[in-house]
């Protein structure tokens, strides 16, 4: 229904309106949707509201189907609107008045002066908004009043527009409308009009009824013995088998009906032949039918064999002229050459199919071409539509979703075709409401053309059929391009290359999702092919709208992802620390589906001691990026406590289950679920001095150890439970790893593959790794070329560490007894050490924190008590050992109290300080950064050393 919301009394806001739009001004909301997107149209096509030019035009048909079945519809309407001044107007397809009917004097002569009357071209195109243009452009019944009018001389008037279609092809015919003054204007004449306009559809549509009767008629008058598989269009309508279930099953009436009706399209095609599913062959003749006007029928019949299918060719189908029927042999009836149609494959009595007496054909289809061809179309179309709802969409990626449009409709919609979006798109943003520089995303062409290529910019101005069709926000057709100027605007020299391969008609459709414009497609024809139709435009339009939901979803999904992925790579490590005790390389590759929850990192420990974590969240998506946050910082935590590693896992393991109870419902748009159970985490710790390397996992891939050697070895750590399920304690494994082994941690998506099993990942991967004298990075390229495809189903996270034992030359180890007078040696002994590291100038703070620290191991510990000095790369380690558990805690002395400074002094000069237990007992620990390098016999070589803070 169309609905009319206008004020008849508001005249004059209407013209001020009209006045804004053409100043460049908002138009404002008075003015309706269908009319503004009209003035769009009228203005970029260069129309200008103080002049109105309509061509004028003789070769009118005024003896056409059209004019024969309006007839009297348009007495009867004539007659009922008599005395209410009101005109009738009837167009053809292209907006020309082949008849106007009624009307008061007045209006008359005010139609004849603006050239409204019999001859003259009304289309939008010429004379801008109005009721017949205007229908004929849109395709639907259109009411336009007053200063809606593009042009000002059609203000006074008042008219309503329906166009009539033909109700086989789809296509307007022409155009119905209603005329009078502004102020008689009625809501009602939509209804009158529109009306009319069904009932002359339905007079076309017997039309077409009322001749093919006439050909069935024709032809069982010429063929006395014809057996019908039809019947009689009065009956059952055209095309439906009778009794057809004794000759054919269902599958092969309808493949015989279908075969049927490509022949009555096919003027150049005089017969074909089926093999059906029983092994029978048909062969399809198509005959021509005189009707008694003098129209041109074809009817098709069928004759069925027995045999399979020949390897030689039919015979050439001879006919007679039109309107004589080509006789029908009888069985065992001799024939010229002249008639014969089909070879003599077989007897009635042998294919067992024809009934005793009359002839061996069948009457299977009577139609005439055009409605043959439209009928083939139909079944083309529905089928087109059918395939691109299933190959259409089959990813969530913007780019391949239009080739996917690109493939479907090439070339069996177009000869060529077009997607172009705005960048914003590819990116998974919001597009520009005035965006007009696209990127050619997809083409797809059946031969090279000079049209731009995917990959190209293109910048469309407001003349174009592509920049219409965005400002109006529906497809636009230019059915004759040589005909057409506009869209030679964007490239000229190139529109003449384009005109000169051949290409000749052009459907441009905007690409809409949800309210908003994605970017436009634009379907191409060469001259090889009919031109494209208005039926075509709802073709291209549904083909268009399909595309667009699935490139909106590809482009939310490509925005999500992206934010989750800035969001993940923000919380993983930027850059890993730099130790004396590793040299590690990293690898993280987002999946294809989507962000999950994949993690690592490298943490420092005391002692140059450090700490490697993998780590794989359940799920996807931003709620997967930010768990995976969460559980990253609470590793961080818990290796800050200096905790074994098995305790780690079993605080996280709490942790986890205490972050799932506190999950409300799901959130939409976070993507996945909201639970964190079932995380993986594999947790080491790695000493240089030792050189041992403890590890537990929960739920997580094994590690991977590569020798000096090159030996791969996948070391037997217990599979503990995954996070969040507990009830089962981790097992840590202590492991020797000779100097110059890599430890190689990773998550499943590494070996884990749809199409692989998981021992085939692993065995890829001990082959990767099986090369001595790689270094991190290498070996990190490496694993990834040989197990991960071009774009991974999951996440991977990938981390390689080189381990280096600290020599021994770098540790020094005093024992102390549990006596006073013993820190004084002890404070020699480490003076003595820095002498020989070069370290001098840390001889006073170093003497001060072993002084310190020593004393309250002596004080308030027990023993064994142990001083030892690490030389680490840039940084000097003093740690001091007992056999106590108890910690000692910093405090601010008061100005009366004899201790109590020990720990605030060491706090200041240390870079860092720290306490760790042991299983038997404790250590404290205090850093001090050193910077520059010493020579091995002591000497310093531009060395210098951090001033302590006080």
């Amino acid at each position: 229904m169309v609905q009319v919301a206008f004020a008849w009394d508001d005249a004059e806001s209407i013209a001020a309106a009209h006045e804004r739009f053409h100043e460049g001004r908002a138009a404002g909301r008075i003015v309706r949707p269908s009319i503004l997107t009209s003035w769009q149209r009228c203005r970029s096509l260069g129309l200008v509201p103080d002049r109105l030019e309509v061509p004028y035009l003789e070769d009118l048909d005024l003896e056409s189907r059209l004019c024969r079945a309006a007839a009297p519809v348009l007495a009867k309407v004539e007659s009922a609107l008599a005395g209410t001044g009101v005109s009738m107007i009837l167009t053809d397809g292209k907006g020309r008045v082949i008849q106007r009917r009624g009307g008061e004097p007045e209006l008359n002569r005010r139609l004849d002066a603006i050239r409204l009357a019999v001859g003259f071209a009304f289309a939008e195109q010429t004379a801008g908004t109005n009721g017949i243009g205007t229908a004929l452009t849109d395709r639907r019944p259109c009411f336009v009043v007053g200063a809606e009018h593009f042009a000002e001389c059609l203000y006074p008037l008042a008219c309503a527009g329906a166009p009539i279609r033909d109700p086989l092809s789809g296509r307007v015919e022409g155009v119905l409308d209603l005329t009078c003054w502004r102020d008689d204007a009625d809501p009602t004449m939509m209804r009158v009009v529109r009306d009319a306009a069904h009932t002359i559809e339905q007079r076309l549509l017997e039309q077409t009824t009322a001749r093919e009767r006439e050909f069935l008629d024709a032809f069982l008058r010429t063929n006395h013995g014809a057996r019908l598989l039809v019947h009689p269009p009065a009956e059952g309508g055209l095309g439906e088998l009778s009794s057809a279930d004794e000759v054919l099953g269902r599958a092969d009436q309808a493949l015989l009906r279908e075969k049927a009706a490509e022949l009555i399209s096919s003027p150049h095609l005089p017969m074909a032949r089926v093999e059906l599913r029983n092994g029978q062959v048909a062969a399809l003749i198509r005959r021509p039918v005189a009707g008694p006007s003098g129209e041109t029928g074809i009817a098709v019949e069928a004759r069925l064999s027995g045999e399979t299918v020949p390897p030689r060719p039919l015979p050439p189908f001879v006919s007679g002229p039109p309107g004589q029927a080509v006789p029908v042999r009888a069985p065992g009836t001799p024939t010229d050459a002249s008639h014969e149609t089909a070879p003599a494959s077989g007897t009635d009595s042998e294919s067992g199919t024809a009934p005793a007496g009359g002839t061996e054909g069948w009457l299977l289809l009577v139609g005439e071409l055009g409605v043959g061809r439209l009928a083939l179309q139909a079944r083309q179309r529905l089928e087109l539509l059918y395939d691109a709802s299933v190959r259409i969409g089959t990813t969530l990626d913007v780019t391949r979703t239009a080739e996917e449009l690109a493939e479907v409709v090439v070339p069996r919609f177009a000869d060529f075709v077009a997607i172009d979006l705005p960048e914003a798109v590819l990116l998974g943003e919001e597009p520009a409401p005035d965006a007009s520089v696209l990127r050619r995303v997809a083409f797809g062409g059946v031969h090279d053309s000079p049209l731009f290529q995917a990959g190209d910019t293109v910048d469309f101005v407001p003349s174009t059929p592509q920049a219409r069709c965005l400002a109006a926000r529906q497809a636009v057709l230019e059915a004759d391009l040589t005909e057409a100027i506009g869209w030679r605007a964007v490239d000229p020299p190139r529109a003449e290359k384009i005109l000169g391969c051949g290409i000749r008609s052009l459907i441009a459709a905007p690409m809409r999702a949800r309210g908003t414009t994605l970017g436009v497609v634009s379907f191409f024809r060469s001259e090889t092919r009919d031109a494209f139709e208005d039926d075509d435009l709802y073709i291209a339009e549904e083909l268009v709208g399909r595309a667009g939901l699935c490139i909106d979803n590809a482009r939310r999904f490509t925005r999500e992802r992206t934010m989750a992925l800035a969001l993940q790579r923000s919380l993983l490590p930027r850059g890993l620390p730099e130790h004396g005790a590793v040299e590690v390389a990293h690898r993280y590759l987002p999946a294809q589906a989507g962000v999950s929850g994949d993690w690592y990192d490298v943490i420092p420990l005391s002692g140059s001691r450090v700490a490697l974590a993998v780590g794989d969240v359940v799920g996807h998506g931003m709620h997967a990026a930010v768990t995976m946050g969460r559980l990253r910082t609470a590793v961080q935590n818990f290796a800050a406590l200096d905790l074994p590693v098995e305790d780690v896992l079993s605080r996280l393991d709490d942790l986890v289950d205490r972050l799932d109870a506190d999950q409300g419902p799901a959130e939409p748009g976070l993507g996945g679920g909201n639970g964190i159970v079932g995380a993986s985490c594999l947790y080491a710790v790695y000493d240089p001095v030792s050189m041992r390397c403890t590890v537990a996992r929960a739920g997580h891939p094994l590690p991977a150890l590569v020798l000096p050697d090159g030996t791969v070895e996948f070391p037997d750590v217990p599979a503990g439970p995954p996070l969040g399920l507990g009830g089962l304690p981790f097992e840590p494994v202590e492991l020797d790893i000779p100097d110059g082994s890599r430890l190689v941690l990773y998550t499943d998506g590494l070996i884990e593959q749809r199409r692989r099993d998981i021992d085939v990942g692993l065995r890829l991967l001990r082959d990767a790794l099986a090369r001595s004298g790689r270094s991190p990075e290498d070996t990190c390229e490496a694993v990834l070329h040989a197990l991960l495809p071009g774009r991974p189903s999951d996440d991977v996270a990938l981390l390689v560490a080189r381990m280096h034992a600290l020599e021994p030359d770098k540790v020094a180890v005093w024992d102390v007894g549990a006596d006073p007078a013993n820190v004084g040696p002890a404070r020699e002994a480490v003076t003595s050490q820095l002498a020989r590291w070069g370290l001098e100038d840390l001889a006073f703070t170093t003497e001060l924190m072993v002084s310190e620290l020593a004393t309250n191991a002596i004080r308030y510990a027990k023993e064994p008590i142990q001083v030892r000095l690490l030389r680490d790369h840039d940084t000097l380690i003093c740690e001091v050992s007992d056999g106590s558990s108890t910690s000692p805690r910093m405090r601010r002395a008061a100005n009366t109290d004899e201790g109590g400074r020990g720990l605030f002094l060491i706090a200041q000069l240390a870079t860092r300080w720290g306490t760790r237990y042991t299983k038997s007992g404790k250590v404290i620990w205090a850093e001090q950064k050193v910077r520059g390098t010493a020579s091995p016999d002591g000497d310093r070589d531009g060395l210098s050393v951090a001033s302590p803070t006080r």
